[in-house]
């Protein structure tokens, strides 16, 4: 009896500890210029995705974020990888109400020129990753 106690125990503090560690998840976007338009990728980056992300770890819907500028190669034709990390699988569930909201409030999209996301970035893939410690 006393075994099964112990073992009980055991395996309720072992859950209740894996239960209790937070898993950090970060999202990145890879993102390649188009038409030599890296003014308005920038502009469009600094002032509308980094404003909204300050917002956001303001009012604790995000861990962090970054906005990374790289060379662009053959193999690898990004310019830009964003990341956003959430601090645990609650936050990162809700982020796209989270973003809604800010995005919302925030209003009119700010743009450098007349030109269009479209016409200056595109986004080749994105991928979520989970911190594992």
């Amino acid at each position: 009896m006393k075994k099964q106690f112990l073992t009980l125990l055991l395996i309720t503090i072992v859950s209740t500890a894996f239960a209790q560690k937070e898993v950090k998840i970060s999202t990145v976007d890879f993102i390649q210029i188009l038409n030599n338009n890296k003014k308005e990728v920038l502009f469009y980056y600094q002032n509308n995705w980094e404003e909204l992300r300050k917002k956001a770890v303001k009012k604790s819907y995000i861990d962090s974020y970054q906005l990374l500028e790289t060379t662009p190669t053959k193999d690898a034709p990004f310019s830009f990888m964003l990341i956003t990390t959430y601090k645990n699988k609650a936050q990162f569930d809700k982020r796209e109400a989270h973003f809604q909201e800010l995005i919302k409030a925030q209003g009119k999209l700010k743009l450098l020129n007349n030109k269009k996301p479209k016409e200056f970035r595109k986004t080749i893939f994105g991928k979520d990753v989970y911190h594992r410690e």
